[in-house]
């Protein structure tokens, strides 16, 4: 008997920190070429959703990240594909730096800039995601993290 597959968007996390007027973006090799994102990447399998936006975050930039609200829920589909992705996206603060980490094969570098400076030129973004999230933050959007609910299988 041959299964057919089930469709299934990507689930990833985000990390907008701001400090002091400037945003932690990475500077990242991309398919389309060099674009700035937020620190950011897949949800894996078993791990919370919380600490999967801390291990990103620290693996794209060497910073520590504490998240303290959910930011949004984004659905954005790729133009050119099937693949939608679902990112939770987090506000939070920035509790350390590992300036000697190396970081996720791909990223250039861990980059703060300010709002303007990253949004100038909007095909320099992976995606539109990366400016709705700064724009969401700038307007004082946040939930509690108590929004999530982790409920065991059973």
């Amino acid at each position: 008997m041959v299964r057919e597959l089930q469709w299934k968007p990507n689930a990833t996390v985000a990390a907008v920190v701001e400090r002091d007027g400037e945003f932690l973006l990475v500077e990242e090799h991309t398919e389309a070429g060099v674009r700035l994102n937020q620190p950011a990447g897949h949800w894996e399998h078993g791990e919370s959703i919380l600490d999967a936006v801390r291990r990103e975050t620290l693996e794209e930039t060497g910073y520590h990240f504490e998240p303290t609200a959910l930011l949004g829920v984004y659905v954005s589909p790729r133009p050119d594909s099937e693949v939608v992705y679902l990112r939770f996206a987090f506000v939070g603060q920035i509790t350390g730096h590992d300036s000697q980490r190396a970081l996720d094969a791909g990223i250039i570098a861990a980059r703060w800039l300010r709002r303007d400076a990253a949004l100038a030129d909007p095909a320099r973004l992976r995606s539109p995601m990366v400016s709705r999230c700064i724009e969401d933050y700038l307007s004082g959007q946040r939930y509690p993290l108590d929004l999530i609910r982790a409920v065991p299988a059973g």
